[in-house]
């Protein structure tokens, strides 16, 4: 197995005020002078981690991490109600990234991204393709609404116990309708007690669908401080509700704006959240994208993907 590199501290941080009275956190570790790389956090609203920052060689990355908005250390925080969301959409994302990428004066970078993090990535990247070096994604999403149905409704038949609890935390007549949209309404109610159990039952949802996984942390969602947890649900439901401001397949069919683009799609074959098609179908629509299939993760990776995603980095950084 290889090992992350040594945990590293940022040499620089900040607040980029991106408007909309948002202030987004970002950082960057490793060599000044290095390879710029983008690590883009999943969620949404995951915000990123320590951790993140030990997948890049320090001699030869300049690695830049940064909070999407309403999570992690950017602010407003999600967890507040009176965050206005309206301003917290896909495009929004794809203009702060362009923007922090101006603000560190850097010409191309690799982008690096996981689960929704690969959505954010790839939507970025149709956009500003000339602004892209290379591309590594884990655990590969589009976020289309077939795949937020799956992970909301049609993945219900492997833990039919678990489902029927989330469908039932919401009121009776709209549980054979939205129950994402549903979900999100809950997550605005004006009783925080509404709003925690909203956050609650989503959060448990979440983690019964990776709970069959060998690898990986367990009950990611709902081991998280509250604040963060509430955050993270909130944005979820946010997203998910509005299929992300993405038009159903849009990420596939505009494949094409990524050619040139060398990439590498790792995802495991255990991964029930998003099972392995969506990244075989990009794979097949991107000719220079080249798909490791991981046989013994899922979502939550496992050692063997954590090497397949170290030797991507290190093989693009020569």
């Amino acid at each position: 197995m290889a090992e992350p590199y040594p945990p590293i501290e940022p040499y620089e941080h900040g607040m980029l005020d991106v408007g909309d009275d948002n202030l987004v956190y970002w950082e960057t570790c490793g060599n000044p002078d290095g390879k710029p790389a983008l690590w883009v956090h999943g969620g949404p609203g995951g915000g990123s981690t320590a951790n993140a920052r030990r997948k890049f060689d320090p001699a030869r990355y300049r690695a830049v991490l940064f909070d999407q908005r309403g999570c992690g250390r950017s602010l407003p925080h999600a967890s507040d109600p009176a965050t206005d969301m309206s301003v917290n959409t896909t495009d929004h994302l794809i203009a702060d990234m362009e923007r922090l990428r101006e603000h560190l004066g850097i010409d191309r970078w690799l982008l690096c991204g996981g689960s929704w993090g690969s959505t954010l990535v790839l939507a970025y990247a149709e956009r500003y393709p000339h602004r892209v070096s290379e591309i590594v994604l884990v655990s590969v999403t589009t976020t289309r609404r077939s795949e937020i149905d799956w992970l909301y409704r049609g993945v219900g038949r492997f833990f039919p116990e678990e489902w029927e609890r989330f469908r039932d935390g919401v009121p009776e007549a709209d549980r054979d309708d939205d129950l994402v949209g549903t979900y999100a309404r809950l997550l605005e109610h004006p009783d925080p007690l509404v709003r925690e159990q909203a956050a609650l039952d989503w959060s448990a949802w979440e983690d019964a669908v990776l709970s069959l996984e060998p690898n990986g942390k367990p009950a990611p969602f709902s081991d998280r401080p509250s604040a963060d947890m509430l955050a993270l649900v909130r944005i979820c439901a946010h997203y998910f509700a509005n299929g992300a401001w993405l038009e159903e397949g849009a990420i596939l069919r505009d494949a094409g704006r990524l050619a040139g683009i060398p990439a590498v799609l790792i995802h495991g074959r255990l991964d029930l959240s998003g099972p392995l098609d969506t990244a075989w179908e990009l794979a097949k629509a991107w000719p220079d994208a080249q798909l490791h299939a991981i046989s013994d993760s899922g979502h939550k990776g496992s050692d063997t993907m954590s090497d397949r995603l170290l030797g991507a980095l290190d093989d693009f950084a020569r």
